[in-house]
């Protein structure tokens, strides 16, 4: 038995660009095949919908309302929750694993620190770093960039994104030997394709999760059409245009 979780989602808690209230998610997604989710608001320095005039502790506490919500929602069930965080610098976004609110309560410094000092501060708190949507394009951005030393993984697809920028991302991991990551990145539901990780076992916690994706045990899949009663989880790398390059980026590419 596989256990498939979603590790990119957004609520209207944490995030701005979001409608959806983190209870909704626990049924809808049980519901479509997923054993847990990780939710990861955007931060302080991203589309985040806490105040920014608020000290930092109120509002690390609101920032954490979605993921607690959620728990909250879970409890009594077999269906996982787990914290992370999406943390930007200049329109390249990360997914922060395994670090929590005592963690972000002790790192208010962590706002104006380098990739390279966010990675390692991460790590000190027994996290890890992965890049989302590596080769995102919006009419918002202006380039991509890319930090290879700073990234545990990286995104290898991610159902918001098209075909094309998943397989640039796909090609980017596998070219430097990274553990690949997939998500949904949902917003709100429901989605034409959804995305999430495999195991061959259960999660329980956000720390199994980061061991068992460092230990490589987690597969990329997809699912089109999540919510067609035949709709099943497959791998990314199965797909063609999910991991064949059909067209190069538009914006310049900036390498850390």
């Amino acid at each position: 038995m596989n256990y498939i979780y979603e590790t990119h989602l957004h609520t209207v808690e944490g995030s701005a660009c979001s409608p959806t209230p983190a209870t909704d998610y626990i049924e809808y997604m049980s519901e479509i095949g997923y054993a847990g989710i990780i939710v990861t608001d955007h931060f302080f320095n991203g589309n985040s919908c806490v105040p920014k005039n608020l000290p930092w502790d109120k509002r690390v506490e609101l920032y954490c309302k979605g993921y607690e919500h959620a728990l909250n929602e879970a409890k009594g069930t077999d269906f996982t929750v787990m914290f992370g965080i999406e943390f930007n610098f200049e329109g390249d976004e990360y997914l922060l694993y395994g670090v929590d609110k005592k963690w972000l309560l002790e790192n208010e410094r962590i706002m104006t620190m380098s990739r390279e000092e966010v990675f390692n501060t991460v790590h000190q708190g027994g996290g890890i770093m992965i890049q989302a949507h590596p080769y995102r394009e919006r009419y918002y951005l202006s380039a991509i960039h890319l930090t290879p030393s700073v990234c545990d993984g990286a995104e290898v697809y991610n159902a918001s994104n098209p075909d094309y920028q998943n397989a640039l991302g796909y090609q980017y991991a596998k070219e430097r030997n990274f553990r690949g990551s997939a998500g949904s990145d949902i917003h709100a539901f429901p989605m034409k394709a959804m995305g999430g990780l495999s195991f061959p076992y259960k999660i329980n916690s956000i720390d199994e999760f980061v061991t068992a994706f460092m230990k490589g045990d987690g597969t990329p899949v997809y699912k089109i059409n999540p919510e067609e009663k035949n709709s099943e989880f497959l791998p990314v790398s199965e797909k063609a245009s999910l991991t064949e390059v059909s067209q190069r980026e538009e914006l310049p590419v900036i390498w850390h």
